[in-house]
């Protein structure tokens, strides 16, 4: 492992002290620099530095000037262009399309510090700064918005967001192989525009060439053109490029333009457990950068968590993951974990928790299936419950018993939330093991809904898994006479979901007694198959029709979430009286509404 400096510089003056005169590469991120690996920028900086290059951070740039754009002059090779851990316009507005006043991944959780699309902002300022410089997109927001796609917050299908910015290349996925062998390209000499076939990248090209081009090794989806004013096209391009997202099997895809044709080349292969290991285990300070005087917030919950995997086989309708880490799960060794771990230990601010330990989904740690290696994940039917999978825990509960035993650790948490229905057939002991050592009174699990038809449309198992869970859990806690509690999330306004469904939905969560604040009003966010349904009305996979709630009726169905809220009376008393229910106003009970405040308004 080659020296790293305790921090990568943001400013000349900081890049003094390690001799550099020149940056190889300089990273801008819509985040502030946070110097840990569940922040992507940090990643991608320590990632290229350990592999012999020069990198520069510019943190939160002010877009309004060219000032912060300039501050660390012109990168030798490229700027690599990120709107932060999560997609600016999620990041600025709720689902319902409202400002928000704070920030989480901003100093003191401040908002408003980073522009709408910001990626095709950034792209623009440093193209009329450095013309010529290679712009390189990667990150969340330009992952997902690689081919045309609904954009919630403009209600329209906009083209790939490498139409939109004057940017070279779209880093895909997970980036760390493709940004070394993309650096080493360049260093050598080669130009960004020949670099045309590296796995785990998008590029554009203009249309003459491709005419010019064989074109038996792609899939051509329906173009922007066409998608954007046939829903049913629409529909058929995501299935198509869904089918794609293989790293194995995968195939490029191309979907044409108005002004230039895009292409996908295949994903990336996943890091293998020596190459997860080695990035994980790069001298992350886990502290944000010192010039900060206020904390930031992000950064509290997850400062002494640990990435144990990466990938998730659900496939949920709602979740982007096949499309960003794909199905194949890559997990880290065991040593390698620990390691980890025994250095958060000597670190002065270390209490004796480990926050969590997981990936996307917790419990999938070191699972695989044989198929993966040489054919990749199938296509035509989804891992969860194939028998070709081995979804042991064994080596999960193998290795939280390990950190246990780590001298100075006192708690080690899963945080990240579990799938259940692994849970249940498991036998291994790994709900026994989770109960007595491994929940913080909660244990956050997410049946999203309890009909059918709306959680086969999500991808989720069924009601009836959740409450044999729930049974099962309920009897490991009395063993050791602990009291914890599920922490349950459920979603309103999910496609194929009707005012009669939360209806149905809000009686199971009053007669189980798990109502909870926290619910997830479900926002059309780009990539995902629901986004998909909710624009087009029509299921991908299958090409039938789906119900869709939009405006008032997706706010009744929030509501109905959050019965109790005086605030919600009056749209529950119309999602009651829509669904042909008012015996659930009124006095009894049973009733979700008291009678005389079933006119109550917002």
């Amino acid at each position: 492992m080659k020296s790293q400096p305790p921090i990568l510089p943001i400013s000349l003056q900081e890049a003094k002290k390690p001799g550099i005169r020149e940056f190889d590469i300089i990273l801008v991120t819509g985040d502030a620099y946070v110097d840990h690996p569940s922040f992507g920028t940090a990643l991608i900086g320590r990632v290229l530095r350990d592999a012999g290059f020069t990198v520069g951070i510019i943190a939160q740039p002010d877009w309004k000037s060219n000032d912060d754009f300039k501050k660390l002059g012109k990168p030798r090779l490229f700027f690599g262009v990120s709107s932060g851990n999560v997609d600016s316009m999620v990041n600025n507005y709720t689902a319902n399309l409202k400002i928000r006043s704070d920030d989480v991944y901003s100093p003191g959780g401040k908002g408003g510090l980073r522009p709408n699309r910001a990626s095709i902002v950034y792209s623009d300022k440093l193209h009329s700064i450095f013309p010529g410089t290679p712009i390189i997109l990667g990150g969340i927001e330009a992952s997902l918005r690689r081919f045309a796609h609904y954009d919630h917050w403009s209600d329209s299908v906009r083209q790939s967001i490498l139409a939109d910015a004057p940017a070279d290349m779209i880093v895909f996925g997970m980036g760390e192989r493709q940004v070394v062998e993309i650096a080493n390209r360049l260093s050598k000499g080669q130009n960004i525009k020949e670099i045309r076939d590296l796995a785990g990248t998008a590029i554009k090209v203009e249309i003459s060439k491709w005419r010019s081009m064989e074109h038996e090794s792609y899939m051509e989806i329906p173009g922007f053109p066409d998608v954007s004013r046939d829903k049913e096209l629409y529909a058929k391009a995501f299935n198509l490029h869904y089918q794609e997202q293989d790293p194995v099997r995968g195939r490029p895809v191309v979907q044409t333009h108005p002004k230039t044709i895009i292409i996908q080349n295949k994903p990336a292969m996943p890091l293998s457990t020596q190459e997860l290991d080695h990035v994980y285990e790069l001298p992350f300070s886990r502290k944000a950068h010192p010039s900060y005087n206020k904390p930031i917030p992000a950064l509290a919950p997850v400062k002494f968590s640990v990435v144990s995997h990466r990938g998730c086989f659900a496939s949920c309708s709602f979740c982007a993951l096949t499309h960003h880490q794909g199905r194949i799960i890559q997990s880290r060794s065991i040593e390698s974990i620990v390691r980890e771990v025994k250095r958060m230990t000597k670190m002065p601010d270390f209490k004796g928790i480990v926050q969590d330990v997981g990936g996307p989904t917790a419990n999938m740690y070191s699972m695989h299936c044989k198929r993966w290696q040489g054919e990749g994940a199938c296509p035509d039917k989804i891992c969860m419950g194939c028998k070709s999978l081995d979804a042991s825990h064994k080596n999960q509960v193998e290795l939280l018993r390990r950190l246990l035993e780590i001298e100075g650790v006192k708690k080690v948490f899963i945080g990240s939330g579990i799938r259940y229905d692994l849970v249940l057939k498991d036998t291994s002991g790994y709900l026994s093991q989770l109960c007595e050592h491994h929940v913080s009174g909660h244990l956050k699990v997410a049946p999203e809904h309890i009909i059918k038809h709306v959680t086969d449309i999500m991808h989720k198992p069924g009601k009836e898994m959740f409450e044999d869970f729930r049974k099962r859990f309920d009897a490991e806690n009395k063993r050791p006479g602990k009291r914890q509690y599920i922490l349950p999330y459920f979603m309103s306004g999910h496609p194929g979901c009707s005012v009669e469904d939360m209806v149905e939905l809000a009686e199971y969560i009053r007669d189980n007694n798990l109502y909870t604040e926290q619910v997830q009003d479900f926002t059309p966010t780009p990539m995902t198959a629901s986004t998909c349904m909710y624009y087009t009305g029509i299921d991908p996979f299958t090409m039938e029709k789906v119900h869709v709630a939009k405006g008032r009726e997706k706010r009744i169905q929030r509501a109905l979430l959050q019965y109790r809220d005086e605030r919600n009376y009056g749209f529950v008393t119309e999602g009651l009286k829509m669904a042909g229910r008012e015996d659930l106003i009124g006095s009894d009970r049973k009733c979700l509404i008291k009678r005389g405040k079933e006119n109550r308004r917002i």
